[in-house]
This record gives C-alpha cells, sequence and structure tokens, in this order.
C-alpha cells in the first residue's frame, strides 16, 4: 500500500475511495484531497455529479457504473483499466459509493492490484449501512432494543462461488439487520426473515435515496413492507432496515 497522510496521491498509484452514502458533505476530506488532484478518476454509478465536481479539471473521468445487470464496464476490464493507467505513472482513484470493502468489490481490486505489483491505498468512506438509517431517524443500535447489527447484501452475484446468504441465520440473530442492495427482493427478503422465525409484525423501513434531497422513507412491517414498497415505487438505491429500532423514528423523525 501507498500514499501519505495529507492526502495528495502519488504517482502511479491506485487510491480505492470511498464516496460516501450520497450526500456530497458526507465525503471524507481525504477523498476530497485525492479527487482534487488525482490524474484519473474511475467511478460507480452511484456518485453523484457533485461529489464528481471535485475532481480536478482536465482529469480523465471514467464512467465504470454497474448497477444490477447493468455493466458499463466488467470487474475485469475494471482491474484492467485501473492497472494500466497507474502502470503509465498515473495517481487513480477508483470512486465507489460508501464504503469500498462493504460490497463495493473493493477487496477484489485490491488483490488484482496487488498481483500485479501496483500500488494501491484504501481511503474508507461513510457506508450506507449506516449513514442512511441515521439521516432517517433510526439507530440500528439503541440500548433495550438492539444490541447488534447485521449488515446483508439482498442481491448476490450469480457467479459467487460460496453458498448463499442464510436468511434463516441472520433472522434467528437478536440484532438489526440492515439489507443494501435489496430493493428489488424486498418481498422475497421479507418472507425469508418471517420463514426464518422474525414475527410478522415485525416493523420495517425502506429508505431510497438516503442523506439526499430526493430521501424518501417507506415504513412497514414484515407482513406488508413489499406491497407497502411497491405501491410507493420505491426502487434502488435503497436501504432496508429490520428489528424494531425502526420504531425509533417516531420519536426522532421530527429532527431528521
Amino acid at each position: 500500500m501507498s500514499g501519505n497522510a495529507k492526502g495528495k496521491p502519488a504517482s502511479g498509484t491506485v487510491y480505492l475511495v470511498g464516496a460516501g452514502p450520497g450526500d456530497p458533505g458526507l465525503v471524507t476530506l481525504k477523498a476530497v484531497e485525492l479527487l482534487k488532484a488525482a490524474d484519473v478518476v474511475v467511478y460507480d454509478h452511484l456518485v453523484g455529479p457533485e461529489t464528481l465536481a471535485f475532481a480536478r479539471e482536465g482529469a480523465e473521468m471514467v464512467d465504470a457504473g454497474k448497477s444490477g445487470s447493468r455493466h458499463v464496464l466488467e470487474q475485469d476490464e475494471i482491474n484492467e483499466l485501473l492497472a494500466d493507467r497507474a502502470s503509465r505513472g498515473r495517481a487513480v482513484v477508483r470512486l465507489k459509493g460508501g464504503d469500498p470493502f462493504l460490497f463495493g468489490r473493493g477487496g477484489e481490486e485490491a488483490a488484482y492490484l496487488k498481483r500485479r505489483g501496483i500500488a494501491f491505498e484504501v481511503v474508507p468512506g461513510v457506508t450506507s449501512a449506516l449513514a442512511v438509517p441515521a439521516a432517517a431517524g433510526i439507530p440500528v443500535t439503541h440500548r433495550g432494543l438492539a444490541s447488534a447489527v447485521t449488515i446483508v447484501t439482498g442481491h448476490e452475484s450469480a457467479g459467487k462461488p460460496g453458498p448463499a446468504v442464510d436468511w434463516g441465520a441472520v433472522a434467528r440473530l437478536d440484532s438489526t439487520i440492515v439489507v443494501l442492495m435489496g430493493a428489488g427482493n424486498i418481498r422475497g427478503i421479507a418472507e425469508k426473515v418471517i420463514a426464518g422465525g422474525r414475527p410478522e409484525d415485525t416493523p420495517v423501513a425502506v429508505v431510497q435515496n438516503g442523506t439526499t434531497r430526493d430521501q424518501s422513507v417507506v415504513v412497514g412491517t414484515l407482513a406488508d413492507i413489499a406491497r407497502r414498497a411497491e405501491e410507493a415505487g420505491v426502487g434502488p438505491p435503497a436501504v432496508i432496515v429490520i428489528g424494531e429500532v425502526v420504531r425509533m423514528r417516531e420519536d426522532l423523525e421530527g429532527h431528521t
């Protein structure tokens, strides 16, 4: 790994940078410093124009957007692009929504760069798994309600070598469940969590476009959240929160 404390990018280095949950005000200072000086910025679809505006004028901007089945670039192409630009002596920022190591495939890119002998540095970002519920007035932990939080993907790759999410095991944990990338599978997720033992009246919130000016929240229970979300036209990006902490929104929503 390479880099320095001031955030100025080094030539021939790839920076795997978290862009935060959506609000450009939640981008870290180090991320902004790197963007202002990088030669190349390779960004995903969840990174908004206000965040991209931090990039310096003249930087090469590459849209590597991936959303469900929509791929501008395949992962292998992204890996090769990062290595190619860095091998030419350029400072490269690989900009990902949220945190690069939480369902962002940052680990895969880091491993590829290490195999190729390319210097890289990981710059953590504010994850939507925690920030989006907070912006909606939902603390994922709260004394007396939840002492733990489980973060789960709601969209698994068809080519994933390991087993699928064990929703029964997740449901049995005494924790708040936060699901990322699950907007298109809310009904199936709710059914699996109920089958795993959670009561049908367990409160659920679906937060769309969290932390941004377009944020919207749909609240229901495991029994009816799919219908409510469908009626509200909920789509990605959205974060699903399952657990008693959702009830806290009734007390906190006036302060969000």
